[in-house]
């Protein structure tokens, strides 16, 4: 499972440098055809992670209801994002992997409630969580590249 954690970091710091030189108006743009902007990739992403490894684990989230609420699936951006909650949501990007690491590494993913996707895969362990997740991320990594093309 090392390897997967490995993936996860190498795509969010890759998600970072693409966005690294974006400014806040630019994060905050939904180009024409899209339903999202860079930062709430961003969000979500860091959302969805914990839904699928810690909701369904039972196991107590490290985000915000209001960050759920704000990021779920099937969400969009209702307002731009200020400077001050971008900063906080790129600090813990990368933060709250390290943190998933460690609770891994310490073996409090011992049950997994299954659940299907929405792309119809059906996770049943944290193991299958964790690759699923991995492939969601490659997903949003191209949306952010396409972003940031047209921002």
């Amino acid at each position: 499972m090392n390897k997967q954690f490995d993936i996860l970091r190498s795509n969010r710091i890759l998600i970072l440098k693409i966005i690294n030189d974006c400014t806040l108006e630019q994060v905050n743009k939904i180009p024409k055809g899209f339903k999202n902007n860079i930062a709430w990739n961003i969000g979500h992403l860091i959302v969805t992670q914990q839904l699928l490894c810690y909701q369904f684990s039972n196991i107590p989230l490290h985000v915000t209801e209001k960050m759920i609420e704000k990021y779920k699936k099937g969400t969009a951006p209702e307002e731009p994002i200020t400077e001050k909650e971008f900063l906080q949501i790129k600090k813990q990007f990368l933060a709250i992997i390290d943190k998933f690491e460690e609770d891994f590494k310490t073996t409090i993913f011992k049950t997994y409630t299954p659940y299907t996707t929405s792309a119809n895969v059906t996770l049943n362990s944290i193991s299958d969580a964790i690759e699923f997740n991995n492939f969601h991320e490659g997903i949003h990594l191209g949306y952010i590249m396409a972003l940031k093309k047209l921002v």
